[in-house]
């Protein structure tokens, strides 16, 4: 069962004590009911100021979360159901105005139905000045996080939380455009939950209330880290293997079972690693982790696949960090090892080729250094789309290939057991990677710590 904690509650809940500013109210004042004279408006309000303290639905200020400062919104949604109306939206465009004056990452906690009846098409177009804030806020640079508290329906939902950069919901809260009062009666209740919002690929993260403390001081810690103008270093390798002498023994290499994946090389090479879930267009991919970290006290933004064929949702969310990252001026590191693309038809239907092409795209266009290492099998053209041009580095235990050797023969017409002998003709031994000029170098085996 959730708990609703007030607005105060809920920024005394994860700040520093005694930390928070509240902000100055921006002036104006407001018909007795209201822009549409709504009968009884204004006496409303009065009993939610009086039961809440509050004079509007949202509170503004600043704090530290242990010890990093930040511009907070926070809602209550015991004043009329923390609706936006017209008040609302000069508070929001007040916190985030402060938040890019001060260069501040802005933490959302939020808590609404949506927009306030009351006040018509005024309150909605509110909905328009928070979009435009996150918009200005997302242009110069700065980070946005959403915490979303039970409920967040409606415009709240559709703009600051949705809109922000890592989205956090706490366990149970309901998530969902729609309220719980406007939905088709047939919906499933299970879809309009954070849990649900998580497994579609809406929700980076569902975090228990005890540990939102900890979990929000560890994103602003990563987005106020140093961040290198410069490549970061690859990983080192964690397989003691030799070089293969051949194709077909660089594809069995790859392939073993017990060889090292991207979990181990993400734990061994971060100090501090904060996962980013979803494509934000109704899908995931276990598949492919991405997120954030803390390299040697550096940022650093990672997408890694597991040796799995990547689904459209995987170079989605891939993209999406990737983005990410280069709009905070973070270097990033991905990690190559898929025997390619997914290919099966829901595949094709979740726009498999759009979403590599995006990946190409989003690659391309960087202007923050990419660092790249193959740590297994590269499988065609959906293992280069992560695969930064001119900085990709490879493991002993690895392949590139332009098709799997044994697709390849089938292809040319010969004999299943001609595989071995046309991945020698292919060149894919990480050495060949290396004299071909697909590969920098090939990185050396990690040296034990201690």
């Amino acid at each position: 069962m959730t708990i609703r904690q007030s607005a105060r509650a809920a920024i005394a809940s994860v700040t520093d004590p005694g930390s928070f500013a509240e902000l100055p109210v921006p002036p104006g004042e407001s018909a007795p009911d209201g822009p549409l004279a709504w009968s009884g408006y204004g006496d409303s309000r009065e009993r939610a100021a009086q039961r809440t303290g509050e004079d509007e639905s949202v509170v503004i200020g600043t704090a530290l979360v242990d010890g990093h400062p930040a511009t907070l919104i926070s809602f209550e949604f015991g004043f009329l159901g923390g609706s936006l109306g017209h008040r609302t939206g000069d508070r929001i465009e007040a916190a985030y105005t402060h938040a890019r004056t001060h260069r501040l990452p802005l933490v959302s906690l939020i808590a609404t139905g949506g927009s306030r009846m009351q006040e018509g098409m005024l309150a909605l177009t509110q909905l328009q000045r928070a979009a435009r804030q996150c918009a200005l806020t997302r242009a110069a640079g700065l980070p946005q996080i959403a915490v979303l508290r039970d409920p967040t329906t409606g415009g709240g939902w559709a703009t600051l939380g949705a809109g922000a950069d890592v989205v956090l919901a706490l366990p149970g809260a309901q998530v969902g455009f729609a309220g719980s009062r406007v939905r088709p009666a047939d919906a499933d209740p299970a879809a309009y939950t954070a849990e649900g919002q998580y497994a579609a690929g809406h929700v980076d993260a569902v975090v228990p209330a005890a540990e939102l403390p900890a979990t929000l001081a560890a994103w602003l810690r990563v987005f106020a880290a140093p961040r290198s103008p410069e490549a970061v270093a690859p990983p080192a390798a964690l397989a003691d293997v030799p070089l293969p002498p051949t194709g077909w023994d660089a594809v069995r290499q790859a392939r073993r079972p017990a060889r090292p994946h991207a979990p181990q090389y993400l734990d061994a090479y971060f100090d501090l690693r904060l996962p980013l879930s979803g494509d934000r267009a109704g899908g995931t991919d276990p598949g492919m982790l991405c997120g954030f970290g803390l390299r040697q006290g550096g940022a650093v933004a990672y997408a890694a696949q597991c040796g799995t064929a990547t689904r459209p949702a995987g170079y989605r969310t891939a993209a999406r960090v990737i983005r990410l990252a280069d709009r905070l001026g973070i270097p990033v590191l991905t990690l190559v090892d898929t025997p390619g693309a997914a290919n099966d038809a829901a595949a094709e239907h979740a726009g498999a080729g759009a979403a590599i092409a995006d990946t190409f795209a989003v690659l391309a266009s960087a202007t923050v250094p990419v660092t790249t290492l193959l740590i297994g099998e590269g499988g065609s053209g959906g293992a280069l789309a992560l695969a930064a041009p001119g900085n990709t580095w490879v493991t002993p235990d690895s392949y590139f290939s332009v098709i799997a050797p044994e697709l390849a023969a089938a292809i040319l017409k010969r004999p299943p057991e001609a595989a071995p002998a046309t991945a020698d003709q292919l060149r894919i031994r990480p050495q060949d990677l290396v004299a071909l000029g697909v590969a920098r170098g090939i990185v050396p085996l990690e040296e034990p710590k201690g």
